[in-house]
């Protein structure tokens, strides 16, 4: 990643700051909104670590912002808050800041006193925005609907794949971890598939660091039970091949037992997925009874029992995915959640704070 075009600066009106030069989901948050936000607004990122194509402003240019308009500062991060407050107490620098709050758990003191320093509030869900001890607005990602979307022909695509074409499949995609709720994805499979010798079950995703001995684990259990060849794990693929992966599934599954936000529902549903998941993160308000079903974390009979209903009846799976489909279209886009930010820097912007 390199530094991408830098926009005029007295064009500017929103700075994204990213100080973490590794990936994180904060990264791909700014990567993700920050070009469909430039079309609304004049807007660009700065810190290292960013795709080239962001407008981007140095890091060293901030100290010369000029003091000719009223300008939002958009953090992620403790560290970003605190530049934010640094620029605009120290270097005299004209902003206002904006915080977005990911977290569901109850802050820092330190990031407590620096929230309280802020012109206003973004939570990325309702749940997460209870913690907060001010008004906060609840803004939900938002996904590109153009790169996920249901497959033209799922057999074609599954002979691709290397995937059997008559089977029903359910997945379950992303890091591979305790955390992420892989094992009780796998034990729930692993009940579930027992009498249903049409039914498939795809891990795909990465184990990280740490976390291969957890991996290795899941394989043996699996292969102990005789069902290596139903219960497939699958290296992590390219960002922009994931979706292609979604198609070919029947239903996915989200055993999450922790999360701060979580896009994978929706990147399902836009693909005509119903989906299950647990109880964490923002799923409570991107699934509905409609669109799938909602099962407690870190409980994989609870999670086997929410799982039969959808693998046994393709009818019920083509209404879900429909409406899946339909849910994800209208509140769910990168453009909805673009705009809605893109709204309250104008609230800033005219001076308004909350």
């Amino acid at each position: 990643m390199t530094a991408g075009p830098a926009p005029d600066i007295r064009r500017i009106e929103v700075i994204a700051p990213n100080l973490k030069r590794r990936l994180s989901g904060v990264t791909a948050t700014i990567a993700r909104l920050v070009p469909v936000q430039a079309t609304m607004i004049g807007i660009a990122a700065t810190g290292p670590g960013l795709p080239a194509h962001l407008p981007h402003l140095a890091l060293w240019r901030l100290v010369l912002l000029p003091r000719d308009r009223l300008r939002v500062w958009h953090a992620r991060r403790n560290t970003e808050m605190a530049l934010g407050l640094i620029l605009r107490g120290l270097m005299r620098r004209r902003l206002a800041l904006l915080f977005t709050s990911a977290s569901q758990r109850r802050h820092s003191g330190y990031t407590r006193w620096l929230i309280g320093r802020m012109d206003g509030l973004v939570a990325t869900s309702a749940r997460g925005a209870r913690y907060l001890e001010r008004e906060a607005v609840v803004v939900l990602h938002g996904i590109d609907t153009k790169g996920f979307s249901p497959p033209a022909d799922r057999a074609a695509l599954r002979r691709r794949l290397g995937l059997p074409e008559g089977a029903v499949i359910l997945g379950c995609f992303g890091r591979i971890r305790a955390q992420k709720g892989t094992d009780t994805f796998v034990e729930a499979a692993m009940a579930t598939l027992v009498g249903r010798p049409g039914v498939t079950a795809i891990v795909m995703g990465r184990a990280t660091a740490g976390h291969e001995g957890f991996l290795a684990g899941l394989k043996e259990r699996v292969a102990a039970a005789g069902m290596a060849g139903r219960i497939r794990f699958l290296p992590e693929v390219p960002v922009d091949a994931v979706a292609d992966w979604y198609r070919a599934l029947d239903l996915y599954v989200a055993p999450q037992r922790w999360e701060g936000f979580g896009l994978t529902p929706i990147e399902a549903m836009a693909c005509g997925l119903p989906v299950v998941a647990t109880r964490v993160g923002a799923f409570e308000e991107i699934v509905t009874d409609a669109t799938g079903s909602l099962v407690p974390p870190g409980d994989a009979a609870a999670l086997a029992a929410a799982l039969v209903p959808w693998l046994d009846d393709a009818g019920l799976r083509q209404r879900a995915g429909q409406a899946a489909l339909a849910r994800v279209r209208t509140g769910f886009r990168i453009e909805d959640e673009a705009g809605a930010l893109v709204a309250l820097y104008r609230r800033l912007l005219s001076g308004e704070r909350w």
